[in-house]
């Protein structure tokens, strides 16, 4: 148990909270402000650095993941200087993965190259959609002209770029998302990110929804008919899906998170950053403060992080659960029952094997297609039993 965490590795996520506009479908801690201290942001970034790797020493990093908000609303100097920090700090693995998430509107060619010359290797893009009409309604900034060249600067700036698209959008059809979904494959370089529309309360969208003013969603059947098609058209063009709702070419994967999906540590830093981080044996979640102006003051005295709550062997049980299953590999049975300290229902794993929801090969427990669509009950069935 005391070093469970390696089969999954250990990775840092960087949290910078700024964004130029709050998308209505968005509840990441993301705040609009006029102006920012980037120096001010730096230095707490790097004091926040140096007192994880006091309580992580002698790991072999994995990858280093900034995201937000907009990260590519950073002084390109600030992240190098981040960068040379977490190398002083940590060992890191000799292909440290390391992603810089960006919004098409701040995309230029020279901020670019300045990442790419900083240490950035790879760029997660927030594109959301490829038509004006959508990019609108979903709250975007920007064009899908825009779009396209910051994506063309992306690529000849980066070898590995990934950007996000959402699908099962108000008034979409089969049709339209076929269109999108084939055009998005003869853009991308190694791995899309494409998320179904979720409604979260708290957000915008949430309090639209709760007024019946958001409508022309899609039901049930063609949500589920979006996601078969979607699996469907990246299998065949050589971009499967390996979790949920990311696809990649082969090998190249987001490494980071798979770090979080194989349930490995990872240290979060910046305002309402989350962490899993094993000490002295005990895994502990971490989350720090997530306003900005208090998470920034507190840097100085230490003080940004909430109280930690020593995880159970059945809260790990629980997460080890939630987190491998989304992925195609799904997860180790002994690796489970190392963790909780008893097996999983042969009998819920059975049930769920004959009603096709999932296969076992050896040890190793696997959500099928038709189980994906509705993971959560295939989740409960196990927790349950």
């Amino acid at each position: 148990m005391a070093e469970d965490w390696r089969q999954g590795g250990f990775g840092l996520y960087i949290h910078w909270p700024f964004c130029e506009a709050k998308c209505p479908y968005c509840d990441f801690n993301s705040h609009v402000v006029r102006q920012i201290d980037q120096k001010a942001w730096r230095d707490a970034y790097l004091t926040e650095l140096k007192r994880t790797a006091l309580e992580t020493p002698d790991r072999v990093l994995g990858s280093v993941f900034f995201g937000g908000g907009t990260p590519s609303l950073m002084d390109p100097d600030v992240v190098s200087d981040v960068i040379g920090e977490i190398r002083r700090l940590w060992p890191t693995a000799n292909d440290l993965e390391i992603t810089l998430e960006a919004n098409p509107g701040s995309v230029e060619a020279g901020r670019f190259n300045a990442y790419r010359q900083g240490g950035v290797n790879r760029i997660s893009m927030g594109v959301q959609a490829l038509n004006d009409a959508d990019l609108k309604r979903l709250g975007r900034i920007h064009s899908t002209a825009e779009a396209m060249t910051a994506f063309d600067i992306a690529r000849s700036a980066f070898e590995r770029v990934s950007f996000d698209l959402i699908y099962a959008r108000q008034g979409q059809t089969l049709q339209d998302w076929e269109g999108e979904l084939r055009q998005a494959l003869n853009m991308a370089v190694d791995h899309l990110s494409l998320y179904q529309l979720t409604i979260e309360q708290g957000t915008a969208f949430g309090d639209r929804y709760n007024a019946g003013k958001l409508r022309d969603l899609p039901d049930e059947d063609l949500s589920a008919d979006l996601y078969a098609m979607t699996q469907d058209i990246c299998g065949a063009a050589g971009m499967p899906s390996y979790e949920v709702s990311n696809h990649a070419r082969d090998g190249a994967q987001s490494r980071h998170n798979l770090i979080y999906w194989r349930y490995g540590d990872y240290a979060g830093i910046g305002p309402g950053a989350h962490g899993r981080v094993t000490i002295d044996g005990t895994r502990w979640a971490t989350e720090a403060y997530s306003n900005p102006s208090r998470w920034l003051s507190a840097v100085e005295t230490l003080a940004c992080e909430k109280p930690r709550a020593a995880l159970s062997r059945e809260d790990q049980a629980q997460e080890f659960l939630l987190m491998g299953l989304r992925l195609k590999e799904g997860i180790s049975l002994a690796r489970y029952a190392e963790i909780s300290g008893q097996s999983l229902s042969a009998t819920a794993i059975q049930d769920l094997i004959e009603l096709g929801m999932a296969t076992q090969a050896k040890d190793r427990l696997i959500v099928s297609n038709q189980g994906f669509m509705v993971l959560n009950a295939v989740i409960s069935r196990l927790l349950d039993a």
